[in-house]
């Protein structure tokens, strides 16, 4: 199985130089829609339910103090399955054009962070990770509406 800094290295192949935040939703996304789409996860690492959005903790150390990145050489993008390259692929077209702060500004409004949220104050630290099976219905459900 590839991992969350495989997935991360395949979209900043895709991407280019972007903002750590939009490299975090971006991993996020791709591994909504591969739950949605193939029926599987991606990678195994957990998604955590930070203030600022869903966050890889994995990824997130190796980005640490950093705002913008302009690669990737903590994963593989190869370990990727040609299904999984095209589910990243299509998760970058839709929400590539958008920044970090918008990226996380919509996962605020969505099911799987506000769940895992419930109950914690505003910018509240938490590390409590995002529900699979949440991911899975909430993207199923945007997807049955396409």
């Amino acid at each position: 199985m590839a991992t969350a800094n495989d997935v991360a290295a395949y979209v900043m192949g895709l991407v280019g130089s972007c903002d750590t935040m939009k490299l975090q939703k971006l991993v996020y996304y791709s591994q909504g829609w591969s739950l949605a789409w193939d029926g599987e996860p991606i990678f195994d690492e957990p998604i955590q339910a930070w203030a600022n959005g869903p966050v890889v903790y994995s990824v997130f150390d190796n980005h640490r103090g950093r705002f913008r990145v302009q690669d990737w050489p903590h994963g593989d993008p190869e370990a990727l399955t040609e299904d999984q390259k095209q589910t990243v692929q299509a998760v970058v077209g839709y929400y590539g054009g958008y920044d970090g702060q918008r990226l996380s500004d919509m996962t605020h409004s969505e099911r799987p962070w506000l769940e895992a949220r419930a109950g914690l104050a505003v910018g509240a630290r938490s590390q409590r990770p995002l529900d699979l099976d949440t991911m899975q219905d909430f993207f199923g459900d945007l997807a049955a509406q396409q």
